[in-house]
């Protein structure tokens, strides 16, 4: 091999080295490609695990689960965490066309969650004040971590599951810093809750 060739290959070797240094560098001023943005939203059982959900409910009695948002958006995020309690026939949180549901919050977590991080709490519900009509059972208070809420919600008996159902799900927003606003993150839970259970 020439000199010439051994020269080209030192040169070679030393950029590559110079660029192998200076890459975190780099990245920070080119603005390197990163991995999908997204943020997690999730319910566990009073296990602590996916599964076993209480669904039929009874009255006057406590249940927990626990409730966690996971932070991948590349930089830190305000979320808040909207609890709502919903009948068949209202308005549910439609993720095709990215809206919320219009029905107002009963209670709501606030938490600002370093990108890579989580949040994940407890929370306690039960129902009272409840009172049954023919094919119609009226909940009028649910209580959320000992706060109590006036919800007055009629549900009507559906054959096909044996039931009468209430559906308490959790919407995801976020503080958007470019508008100043929260927004619908798209994103929601739910428990489909079956109140027959010693009426």
């Amino acid at each position: 091999m020439s000199l010439g060739n051994w020269r080209i290959i030192y040169t070679l070797l030393c950029a590559v080295l110079v660029l192998i240094i200076l890459s975190p560098t780099l990245g920070s001023f080119f603005g390197l490609p990163q991995g999908e943005k997204f943020s997690q939203l999730w319910i566990l059982g009073e296990n602590h695990i996916a599964e076993n959900y209480s669904s039929n409910v009874t009255p006057n009695k406590d249940y927990a689960i626990y409730v966690g948002i996971g932070n991948h958006m590349g930089h830190s995020s305000y979320y808040v965490l909207y609890v709502k309690l919903g009948v068949q026939g209202e308005i549910f949180p439609n993720t095709t066309a990215g809206t919320p549901s219009p029905l107002s919050p009963l209670y709501e977590y606030r938490s600002i969650i370093e990108n890579g991080e989580s949040w994940e709490t407890s929370m306690r519900f039960s129902f009272s004040n409840i009172a049954a009509s023919g094919d119609q059972l009226l909940v009028q208070t649910i209580r959320i971590n000992d706060v109590a809420f006036n919800v007055d919600k009629l549900a009507s008996w559906e054959a096909n599951n044996d039931g009468y159902y209430f559906n308490l799900f959790f919407e995801l927003w976020f503080y958007n810093i470019d508008s100043h606003i929260f927004q619908f993150h798209n994103r929601f839970v739910e428990l489909r809750l079956n109140i027959t259970s010693k009426l």
